[in-house]
C-alpha cells in the first residue's frame, strides 16, 4: 500500500496525467465523450482505496481539502473579465441568473418531493450538488466542505452530476437544430446575435505566451498566499447558521480576492496558463475526496438520479419561461443553461454549436457562474436545510 503523503501525491499526479493523456487518443474519444476525464479523476482514487492501493485516510487528504480549494479559486478567477461580461447585454445576464435561480429553487423543491426517501442529512448532498450546477466542481467541493457533506453522499452525487449533467448537455445540443423555430416562437429580434458578435470582437484576448519561470512562481505565490490569508481572515469572522462557518468565510473571501485581482495586471497570468494550474489543484483535491469516499455509495444512486432529472426539469422550465417573456434567443437559453450545469469546459462548446463565432460568450458566462456559484449554492443549501426541518 502507498501510505506516504509524498507518494500519494505522486500517485494522483500520475493518475491525472494518464487519464487526460488517454482522453486525447482518437480510439478512446467516444468513451471519454460519455464518461469524461473528470469523473475518472474522482473514481480511480476511490477504486484505489477500495482495492487497498492507497489508504482511506491520509495527512495529504487533510492538507488538500484545507488549502488547495481557496488557492485554486484565486487562480481560476484571475480571468474573470467583469466589464466584458457587462457588455454582453442584459438579456445574457438575465438568462444566466435565471438558470441559477432554477437550480436554487429546484433544490428545495426536490428536497420537499423526495425527503421521505432520503437520509436525514440529504440536504447537505443536494446543497453540494447545487454548487456544481451553478459554479462547477470547485464550488461543489467548497460547499461540501463548508456544510460538512459526508463522503458517503459524494459518490452518488458525482454520478448524478456527470450522468444527468452531461445527458442534459446532449439534449441542449440536440435542440440546436430547432433554434430557429424556438426563436420564431419567442418572436426574437435576430439583431441581438449580431450585436453580441460585434461585442465579442472587441474582447479579443492577447496572444497566449509560453510559460516562463517567473510566471509559474507568480501563480503559486498568488494562489497560496492569498488562499491561506483568506482562510486566516475567515477564522476571525463569526459563524452564521449551519452554512456559514469559518471555512466558508475563507472560501467567500478567496472568491472576492480572485475577482478583485482580475481587474489588475495579474489577470495577464491567464495568458501563461493560470487556469490550467488552478484546474490541476482542483483535480488533486477531487482525487483526494475520491480516495476517502466509499464505493458502496454508488448503489445509493437511483433516487438521487431521479432527483437530478426533476431538478434539471425545474431549471429548464425557468429558462424557457423567462426566455419567452424577454424574447431571448435559443442561443442564450442554451448557453446560459450550460454555463450553470456544465461550466467552463462545456459552455463554450454548446455556444459554438449554436453560433460558431460566439464560443467566448459561453466562457464568459461560465466564469460569471463560477463567481456567483458559491453564494447561490450556499443559499440553496440553506433552503434545503429549512425544508428538511418541515
Amino acid at each position: 500500500m502507498i501510505t506516504s503523503p509524498t507518494e500519494i501525491f505522486g500517485y494522483f499526479v500520475f493518475l491525472i496525467f494518464a487519464i487526460y493523456r488517454a482522453s486525447r487518443l482518437k480510439i478512446l474519444s467516444k468513451f471519454f465523450k460519455y464518461l469524461p476525464p473528470v469523473i475518472w479523476v474522482y473514481f480511480l482514487p476511490m477504486l484505489s482505496s477500495w482495492l487497498g492501493i492507497i489508504p482511506r485516510e491520509s495527512e495529504f487528504y487533510v492538507w488538500a481539502r484545507t488549502y488547495l480549494l481557496p488557492s485554486a479559486l484565486v487562480l481560476l478567477l484571475l480571468s474573470a473579465n467583469i466589464p466584458a461580461m457587462v457588455k454582453l447585454g442584459f438579456k445574457a445576464i438575465i438568462m444566466l441568473f435565471t438558470g441559477s435561480f432554477g437550480i436554487i429553487i429546484g433544490g428545495p423543491i426536490v428536497m420537499l418531493i423526495f425527503k421521505h426517501w432520503l437520509p436525514v442529512d440529504a440536504w447537505k448532498g443536494i446543497g453540494a450538488l447545487s454548487g456544481s450546477w451553478i459554479g462547477g466542481s470547485a464550488t461543489m467541493l467548497a460547499i461540501a466542505q463548508s456544510i460538512g457533506t459526508p463522503e458517503s453522499l459524494l459518490a452518488p452525487l458525482i454520478v448524478v452530476d456527470t450522468v444527468v449533467g452531461y445527458g442534459w448537455m446532449g439534449v441542449v445540443i440536440f435542440l440546436s437544430g430547432y433554434q430557429d423555430k424556438v426563436d420564431e416562437f419567442n418572436r426574437v429580434d435576430k439583431t441581438i446575435l449580431l450585436e453580441l458578435n460585434k461585442k465579442i470582437q472587441e474582447l479579443k484576448e492577447s496572444k497566449k505566451r509560453f510559460l516562463e519561470f517567473v510566471d509559474f512562481a507568480g501563480m503559486l505565490f498568488i494562489a497560496f498566499v492569498f488562499g491561506i490569508l483568506s482562510l486566516k481572515v475567515g477564522r476571525l469572522l463569526p459563524e452564521i447558521g449551519v452554512t456559514i462557518n469559518h471555512y466558508t468565510w475563507g472560501i467567500i473571501i478567496a472568491t472576492l480576492v480572485g475577482v478583485i485581482l482580475s481587474f489588475t495586471k495579474l489577470s495577464e497570468l491567464e495568458h501563461s496558463g493560470s487556469t490550467h494550474i488552478g484546474n490541476f489543484m482542483l483535480y488533486l483535491l477531487l482525487a483526494s475526496v475520491g480516495a476517502r469516499a466509499n464505493i458502496q455509495g454508488i448503489f445509493d444512486t437511483p433516487v438521487f438520479m431521479l432527483i437530478g432529472i426533476v431538478w434539471i426539469s425545474v431549471h429548464a422550465i425557468c429558462l424557457f419561461v423567462v426566455g419567452r417573456l424577454i424574447k431571448a434567443p435559443m442561443f442564450l437559453i442554451a448557453t446560459s443553461s450550460q454555463a450553470n450545469i456544465g461550466g467552463l469546459v462545456t459552455a463554450p462548446i454548446v455556444a459554438s454549436v449554436y453560433q460558431s463565432a460566439l464560443a467566448p460568450v459561453g466562457l464568459l458566462m461560465a466564469v460569471a457562474g463560477n463567481i456567483f456559484g458559491i453564494y447561490g449554492g450556499l443559499l440553496c443549501s440553506q433552503l434545503c436545510y429549512l425544508v428538511s426541518k418541515l
